[in-house]
C-alpha cells in the first residue's frame, strides 16, 4: 500500500518564487509538475527551479 504525504513544492513561475503543497506518493519531479500541472494548467510550460520537501 501506498502511502500519501504532504510535500511543499518551491518553483519559480516566470521568474517569480512561488510554493504550494501538494499529496503525493514520493517526492519524485514527474510527481510535482503533475501536481503543479493540476494547480496552473497550460503556465506549466513557464515553471522552473522545482524543490520538493516533505511539510512540517
Amino acid at each position: 500500500m501506498t502511502q500519501n504525504l504532504k510535500y511543499v513544492i518551491k518553483y519559480k513561475l516566470d521568474g517569480q518564487r512561488r510554493w504550494d503543497f501538494a499529496v503525493m506518493s514520493d517526492d519524485s519531479p514527474e510527481q510535482a509538475l503533475d501536481a503543479l500541472r493540476k494547480i496552473h494548467g497550460d503556465d506549466v510550460a513557464k515553471i522552473s527551479d522545482i524543490q520538493v520537501s516533505k511539510s512540517l
